[in-house]
């Protein structure tokens, strides 16, 4: 199958120009002026499918590199399988995922890595990689670490929260991060002081503050600039690359562009809820049948952040001058019947998450109209940087000749209301993003050369996606 996109203005991370693709079986073959012969040939008349796109943009695939399809967390399991989140993300226009492999205290990786493949082959939509999470890093951790390079699994997250579920000591980490430093591993952390939020998390229970909104109040900024820089300083210790996931406070943000100023391999993404949601909106929800219960909507960690302080305005600026260099979604969705509601009488027992896999590229795609954000900046943000991060460039995040055929036509005329009854697709009862308007719609997606969203339909089939096997990351100095 020969498929050719013409007339759209083709949109990288290095600028943009008009352009027709030539997608060839499952690769990019040829990035052409408009109306050009190849080899002598007219492009048009040799292929199967011609599919004009005058007025819109044709950019690289979606690369959301922090998702957790089936994870298990406090009690129950995030809501989407491989099969809805992954269909949800190509309606997106997200062509390819980097999930995150769970191991608890006394699994063996391996075994862990095994078992996530099994959950994602054969059912997902579009193509997928893993992460693998360390908790207590073993000898038998170590020497995984190793083994899980070989199979592409390149990046490794360690917590410094989440007693006795995934938190790692200070000791472990080192260790894990002496193995990154030695392999070549990214290594990830998610940095929040666990044992201070224990405390405020306590001292609020049993004060009676139990409603969600306190979740945000004893995971304070403090404790997540505190736990980036500890991070910062062992990833310095060692020599390792070190990865600050889900970064909501602007004085985190400050640590890391500090120790990139300093020459560190030290890196940090954010997520749209960090750019568009506050504890004031949270605070604010309108009553229902939920009560003070609906802000349960919006909790995840790290937690929103007040707009009061400038946390949004800090980020957006951040992503600017690049001292925060990419937009992942940590989509680890729950409903709120069933799921949220375990938390009812303690915020502490809500399951932490919130569901954007579907959203991540129409809410960046808002910053550029707003005027945030550049037009290539929006694509390297979602899709070039995260895959020369996780090592999957070249392949990934590119329209380029010998590049993967995702491709997303969007059009910039085009609009997208966001709401569990209008554009959701996600395994979900309810939306963190319901009512935003969205000045942009995804029209086309297609991975490997298969279109699997056209028209405002889900053209794909069960399993189209491929697990991609990651090299190592090519964002390093």
């Amino acid at each position: 199958m020969k498929t050719l996109i013409k007339n759209g203005l083709v949109v990288n991370a290095t600028g943009t120009g008009m352009a027709d693709v030539l997608i060839d079986g499952e690769t990019i073959a040829a990035v052409v002026a408009p109306g050009s012969t190849l080899l002598g040939f007219n492009l048009e008349s040799n292929v199967d499918v011609v599919i004009d796109v005058t007025g819109r943009y044709v950019i690289p695939g979606g690369v959301d590199a922090h998702t957790h399809m089936e994870m298990p967390f406090g009690g129950t399991n995030a809501s989407d399988t491989f099969e809805t989140g992954t269909r949800a993300a190509a309606w997106g226009g997200t062509t390819s995922i980097v999930d995150f492999v769970v191991q608890y205290p006394g699994e063996n990786p391996l075994e862990r890595y095994n078992a996530w493949q099994a959950k994602a082959a054969g059912n997902c939509a579009i193509d997928y990689g893993f992460h693998q999470i360390l908790s207590d890093v073993q000898d038998s951790s170590l020497t995984a670490m190793d083994e899980l390079i070989e199979e592409g699994v390149s990046s490794f997250k360690l917590f410094m929260a989440y007693k006795g579920v995934f938190l790692s000591d200070d000791g472990q980490i080192l260790k894990a991060m002496q193995k990154g430093a030695s392999n070549g591993a990214l290594m990830m952390m998610h940095a929040e002081n666990g044992s201070v939020i224990d405390v405020l998390v306590s001292q609020a229970i049993a004060a009676g503050n139990t409603s969600p909104y306190h979740h945000g109040l004893t995971r304070p900024w403090q404790a997540e600039e505190e736990a980036t820089h500890r991070a910062i300083m062992l990833a310095n210790l060692t020599g390792a690359p070190l990865y600050v996931v889900h970064v909501s406070a602007k004085q985190a943000v400050d640590q890391i562009a500090m120790a990139r100023d300093n020459g560190q391999n030290v890196f940090g993404e954010t997520c749209p809820q960090y750019l568009y949601l506050s504890l004031e909106e949270q605070l604010g929800a309108s009553s229902d049948e939920w009560g003070t219960f609906e802000g349960a909507k919006w909790v995840c960690s790290t937690p929103l952040r007040s707009r009061a302080e400038g946390h949004q305005h800090h980020m957006w600026q951040a992503l600017r001058t690049n001292d925060i260099q990419m937009v992942s979604t940590d989509h680890c969705p729950f409903c709120m019947k069933g799921q949220k509601d375990m938390g009812l009488a303690d915020f502490s027992k809500i399951p932490n998450g919130i569901g954007s896999v579907e959203h991540r590229m129409d809410l960046m795609y808002q910053g550029v109209v707003d005027g945030h954000i550049t037009l290539p900046r929006w694509v390297e943000l979602t899709s070039t940087t995260p895959a020369r991060m996780f090592g999957m460039y070249g392949k990934k995040g590119v329209i380029q000749p010998g590049a993967d055929g995702d491709v997303v036509v969007y059009d910039p005329k085009g609009h997208t209301s966001i709401g569990v009854q209008k554009t959701h697709h996600m395994n979900m009862d309810y939306s963190a993003w319901e009512g935003y308007e969205i000045d942009g719609h995804v029209d086309t997606v297609i991975s490997r050369g298969k279109v699997v969203v056209d028209n405002n339909q889900y053209v794909g089939t069960k399993g189209d996606g491929k697990y991609f096997k990651r090299g190592l990351s090519q964002y390093l100095i």
